[in-house]
């Protein structure tokens, strides 16, 4: 059960990453996030209702606040990394968030072992060549590396909090719809930040048509995020973390993958060498 649920996660996030990496290519970031959002608060709520969750409310919904005040910041990095490019390299890089509940193991007293010591190694290593150079190409953006980083702890904060949001199914429905509001409010305040500062919320091409119709694109990308953070709380619940920390960080593939096949992307020798040691050092991190 543990296993199934965890690989759905990685097939999840990584379409849903995929397809906001590019909806943000045309559209702004920030508008992304909280549309995207917005809908999966719909939908979740009416599952709530339905499933009677408002009943398992507590303080455990603590952990779903500070999960959704850190999602947006991270959700919206990663996008803007992605919309940078190339998907192949970003995607790998963000799955360094699973370092940060090996973080806060190290925090109530554990201590890593040879393993995890060469998973750091082995993961900055992969971080320098990913953004390496080489005589031709196109060279990776510093800017999308640094996103990508921020990013990457963020959605590890999320999953370590997301698993301590509740402990029943009907509670992780409440939890969930409890984060996408909190995502909601951040996204929005940063949004109307954004654009007081002259910033857009529209894109300059087509404008709010543009959004009304990838509103089945970003809907999709806001179900599959809600959908992946549910099944990785279940599977972090019913067996052991580090087997759903391991199965849900390979969702980096699915990503490039799905870059490859629709895109066409083509990685330079170095950068698809240090994607894949960040992938290999996430790895090594999960299961020391």
């Amino acid at each position: 059960m543990t296993a199934l649920f965890a690989l759905a996660t990685s097939l999840l996030w990584g379409l849903a990453d995929f397809g906001g990496g590019l909806l943000t290519r045309r559209t702004p970031a920030l508008t992304v996030v909280v549309v995207s959002q917005c809908i999966a608060a719909v939908v979740l709520g009416i599952v709530v209702i339905a499933t009677g969750g408002w009943s398992e409310a507590g303080d455990r919904l603590w952990f779903a606040v500070a999960a959704g005040a850190v999602g947006p910041v991270a959700m919206l990095s990663f996008y803007k990394a992605l919309a940078l490019g190339p998907m192949g390299v970003v995607s790998p890089l963000g799955s360094l968030g699973v370092a940060v509940p090996v973080g806060v193991g190290l925090l109530v007293g554990e201590r890593p072992g040879l393993l995890q010591f060469a998973g750091v190694a082995v993961a900055v290593a992969g971080v320098v060549m990913a953004g390496g150079p080489q005589l031709r190409g196109a060279p990776v953006q510093r800017r999308a590396v640094v996103l990508t980083l921020l990013a990457a702890f963020g959605f590890g904060a999320v999953m370590a909090l997301i698993a301590e949001a509740s402990t029943t199914v009907t509670g992780l429905f409440l939890a969930l719809f409890v984060q996408r509001l909190t995502n909601i409010a951040v996204g929005g305040t940063a949004l109307y930040v954004s654009v007081r500062r002259g910033g857009r919320a529209l894109p300059e091409d087509g404008g709010a048509g543009v959004v009304r119709a990838a509103l089945p694109a970003l809907a999709f990308v806001g179900l599959a995020d809600v959908a992946a953070n549910g099944t990785y709380a279940i599977a972090a619940q019913h067996g052991p973390v580090t087997v759903a920390a391991v199965l849900a960080s390979l969702y980096p593939v699915v990503t490039a993958l799905a870059a490859r096949g629709v895109l066409g992307e083509r990685l330079r020798g170095v950068q698809a060498a240090g994607a894949s040691l960040a992938l290999l050092g996430t790895l090594l991190l999960a299961t020391g």
